[in-house]
């Protein structure tokens, strides 16, 4: 049965590959149609023979929550004569060696994970681990996902299997299959439980002939080469090349009326495909005439392509990095046999060019081959004592690769330095399934270049580097000399996991567009025009200065991770696979802050865009900051946006879509409903989401959100939002707007209002104040954090939380602003609020006169009429307040020393003797 290319999903789970025999999870089947009868999970030892399980524990793990759900010691236990182990529902055949009740496999997003049980003891509902890991599968279906945390700790740098109940009629179920070489994968097939899998190659509805079985000759033989048929009418040639001097050996036209069962033979001379050297077939559009004998090697770019490498006879890296880029040649056998090696393409990987999925099978001409089932293991041999999961990183949500520094144009001739660096934002091994790279020529708009990068990693740290054959450090994918062009061109970042980005597409590329660069050299920005309103509109083609800086340099991510935004980047030295060296940034801008924010979501029946305003000094550069935006529904930044300008000479500076907008949003962006508005300072920015912001790179934040998650990754305590209140304005628009200058970060400092950019904002006004007086209570669970009585409020002057409770039942847009010299006071849990409270118009006026007349029941009048404890009042009457307690405590003072002095001397009556002695010295004197 031929798959889908979208049913196979690499998911390789440790690089290091065993030659020994092994233990693996070999197919699972959680969810069947209607009732879930026939569910298994099948193990399988890779000897094909009976093979003891003792040791290991097999562990269904539940995605939501990440706790083990059930677990199986296999203690006992066997596989069968031919290595299959079955666990699975009592209704299925062939009968399970282990029997579970139905519906008992969860369908997803869920893990089944096969430990080793020297390393530790598992449990159920215990937490996740890779503690003695031997193998596993994380899977989710379309409608669930969720599974991001059981991927990252179980099969880190891959995403869960999504099993699509809707690639067959009837029940399928997730096998395992070898992609190339040494990697493994899985996909959607039907059911074969306690048999081999159905690891049928992807089916030939690709957009080009692809090589499916190869014969190289021995001895007196010929060889073939098999393809499928092409799609399209364009005349189609087979081209062998000589290993030793990468020329034409010969080159033969394709017949397609010869065709078999949709496969086309084509026989070739025993003496151009030899089984003891090292040459190369490849297809390519054209004829043969296009390809004589003894030519050079072409740049064009084959269809498919095959390399292979005689014993100690190896291809020059030219031609295989030419055919073959980033994959290996095919590596032939010491013993060349009598009739010559015969290889069938077995392996179920999707992407091109790569000889690892062929394998030594009979030969089965115009008939569907038949493949042998792979003896190598897809994991080491477990150590006991094992590692436990990585640390925790948070999900990297909407962002993906970009291009983190290019080197187009290296000193001397041979330029063999070039290279382009890519990275991964979330910072860890990533697979580089479905990526694809294209190097465009700014001459004709065409890619000259197509290079899918599936099946490749990045680094621990999230680099991947392809470049030329002589660059330190290696690169992962190898290119010829000279290959990337020094401008104008472009290079161009997709993900299209379906082949090639311009084979869907017309002129340009843009669906699946990743990230892009466009660049020229000196005097060559206009030739480049067509290129960059594609890939990068509104933006000049970079210029990689070489009088810049002595020696190499090249053009690195300093100033953002925004994707195809070439202001964030600089000619710096090369650094790949290592931090860049960006130059030293411009001082941090001071006094800039969030101003007022506005959604177009906010409003009362009306139309608004989406702005952010900031305030500052005049003329202040705003080289450094980072404007980000986060959607509490989404993972991440939804705008990360790098400052350029100066505040204006009225102190602001505005981001938008909208009239008079200093800078403007990304396009397709905007303000969401719920989130967050970030102002921080950094020019490889780490304003997104899962980063510790420190005070030093934090400006200025508000959150409009009440999503805790969102609250603690921006270093927000609880209770630091607002919201816009929409009943705060009659009609029209709202934005959100500071009205305390100074108060960076705290939520006291805002308020709804109607929007003012480009000039003062609408704040609470005395002009429209009214007088209250509010008996509120008994307090409950409104009061979050507090107990049942308000006296801690009050107390402790947190006028913030009781504005809230007066909002909570306006919703008229009151804060902490209104409150500035009312009075509160609290008696037995119920709250008293009197006095004067400001309002930005009559409307908002009309709404808190409507709260305050709310009718209390006579037992609360009683209450709020007693004599009040625990007094609170605004600033002024605090102040007044102060300095009556200073005077009643001087007055107690002298109060207390004259009743000390009255009552010292009745205790002591007067010495007359002393005082008429004194007397008669004052005499003396006088004399």
């Amino acid at each position: 049965m031929m798959l889908s290319l979208a049913c196979v999903v690499s998911l390789s789970l440790v690089l290091v590959v065993s030659g020994d025999p092994c233990l693996i999870i070999s197919e699972i089947n959680a969810d069947n149609p209607r009732l879930d009868t026939t569910e298994f999970v099948e193990l399988y030892h890779t000897s094909g023979k009976r093979a003891s399980l003792e040791g290991y524990t097999l562990v269904f793990y539940n995605g939501n929550g990440n706790i083990a759900y059930k677990v199986l010691d296999l203690k006992g236990y066997s596989t069968d004569d031919r290595g299959f182990f079955l666990v699975g529902s009592v209704d299925m055949l062939p009968k399970p060696a282990i029997l579970l009740p139905p519906n008992t496999v969860q369908n997803g997003p869920d893990a089944i994970v096969l430990y080793h049980t020297s390393a530790a003891r598992y449990n159920e509902k215990m937490n996740v681990t890779a503690v003695g890991l031997v193998d596993a599968v994380v899977y989710m279906t379309r409608r669930t996902g969720g599974a991001e945390f059981l991927a990252e700790t179980l099969t880190p740098g891959e995403p869960a299997f999504v099993e699509d109940e809707t690639t067959l009629e009837g029940d399928e179920s997730i096998e395992r299959c070898l992609l190339s070489e040494d990697r493994w994968g899985f996909q959607v097939s039907s059911p074969s439980p306690g048999q081999r899998n159905n690891c049928t190659p992807p089916a030939a509805a690709a957009t080009s002939p692809v090589i499916t079985e190869l014969k190289l000759g021995g001895g007196q033989v010929d060889g073939f080469v098999e393809l499928t048929e092409a799609p399209a009418a364009s005349p189609l040639v087979l081209v062998v090349w000589d290993g030793k001097t990468d020329r034409v050996s010969v080159g033969v036209d394709v017949d397609a009326e010869s065709s078999r069962n949709g496969l086309i033979s084509v026989t070739i001379e025993k003496n151009y495909m030899k089984g003891d050297e090292s040459g190369a077939v490849a297809i390519y559009s054209g004829r043969a005439t296009d390809f004589p004998v003894g030519s050079p090697l072409s740049q064009i770019q084959p269809l498919d392509a095959f390399v292979f490498a005689g014993p100690g006879n190896k291809p020059s890296a030219n031609l295989t990095e030419t055919l073959i880029p980033g994959r290996q040649p095919y590596q032939l056998s010491n013993s060349l046999r009598e009739g010559g090696f015969y290889l069938s393409r077995c392996g179920v990987a999707t992407w091109p060019r790569d000889p690892g999925i062929f394998w030594e099978a009979p030969q089965t001409p115009g008939l569907p081959n038949q493949c042998p089932w792979p003896k190598i293991c897809p994991h080491s041999i477990v150590i006991p004592g094992g590692t436990d999961s990585p640390p925790h990183l948070p999900p990297w949500g909407n962002s993906d690769f970009l291009i983190n520094e290019l080197n187009t144009d290296t000193p001397g001739a041979a330029e063999d330095g070039e290279y382009i660096e890519l990275w991964h934002p979330s910072g860890r091994r990533v697979s580089l399934q479905g990526i694809w790279i294209l190097l465009f020529s700014a001459h004709n708009n065409k890619p000259y270049r197509e290079i899918s990068l599936s099946g490749h990693f990045t680094t621990s740290k999230g680099y991947f580097l392809l470049g030329s054959d002589r660059l330190v450090p290696a690169p992962s994918l190898r290119l010829p000399p000279n290959t990337i062009q020094n401008g104008p061109d472009a290079v161009a970042l997709y993900r299209s996991p379906f082949g090639p980005p311009s084979a869907a597409q017309r002129g340009i590329p843009t669906k699946g567009l990743l990230d892009a660069v466009v660049y020229r050299q000196r005097g060559s920005d206009q030739e480049a025009q067509e290129l960059s309103k594609a890939l990068t509109p509104g933006q000049l083609p970079l210029l990689e200065d070489p009088e810049v800086l002595p020696g190499d340099e090249a053009l690195s991510r300093c100033r953002g991770l925004y994707p195809y935004d070439l202001s964030a980047f600089s000619v710096a030295p090369p650094t790949p696979l290592r931090e860049n060296s960006c130059p030293r940034p411009p001082p941090a801008p001071e006094g800039v802050v969030i101003s007022e924010v506005a959604s177009g979501h906010w409003t009362n029946h009306s139309r608004q865009r989406a702005f952010v305003e900031l305030h500052g000094p005049p003329m202040t550069d705003l080289r450094g900051l980072v404007l980000s935006v986060f959607d509490q529904e989404r993972t991440g930044t939804v705008i990360a946006l790098p400052l350029t300008g100066f505040i204006d000479q009225n102190g602001f500076y505005m981001v938008g879509n909208v009239t008079g907008a200093d800078q403007t949003f990304p396009e397709g962006s905007t303000v969401p409903v719920r989130g967050a508005v970030v102002l921080c300072y950094d020019l490889f920015s780490v304003c997104r989401a899962g980063t510790a912001l420190t005070n030093s790179s934090l400006r200025d934040v508000l959150v409009f959100s009440e999503n805790q998650q969102l609250l603690s990754s921006l270093s927000t305590s609880r209770g630091r939002h607002v919201m816009p209140a929409l009943r705060s304005v009659e009609d029209g628009p709202v934005s959100l707007s500071r009205c305390s200058c100074c108060e960076v970060r705290s939520s006291s400092s805002w308020t709804s209002s109607s929007p003012t950019p480009h000039s003062a904002n609408l704040c609470p006004s005395s002009a429209f104040s009214s007088r209250i007086d509010l008996c509120l209570g008994p307090l409950s669970s409104d009061w979050q954090g507090q107990s049942r009585d308000c006296s801690g409020l009050i107390h402790g002057k947190r006028v913030a939380e009781v504005a809230d409770y007066l909002e909570q039942r306006c919703h008229c847009g009151i804060s902490a602003l209104y409150l500035q010299g009312a009075n509160f006071s609290c008696v037995s849990g119920w709250l008293r609020v009197w006095g004067n409270i400001q309002a930005l118009s009559d409307h908002q006026k009309a709404l808190i006169i409507q709260t305050s007349h709310m009718n209390p029941s006579s037992a609360e009048t009683d209450v709020c009429s007693s004599p009040t404890t625990g007094r609170y009042t605004g600033a002024a009457s605090a102040l007044g307040l102060q300095i009556g307690l200073i005077v009643a405590v001087l007055l107690l003072l002298g109060l207390g020393a004259a009743l000390f002095t009255y009552f010292y001397r009745r205790r002591r009556p007067l010495d007359y003797y002393t005082m008429e002695l004194s007397e008669h010295a004052e005499g003396l004197s006088d004399l």
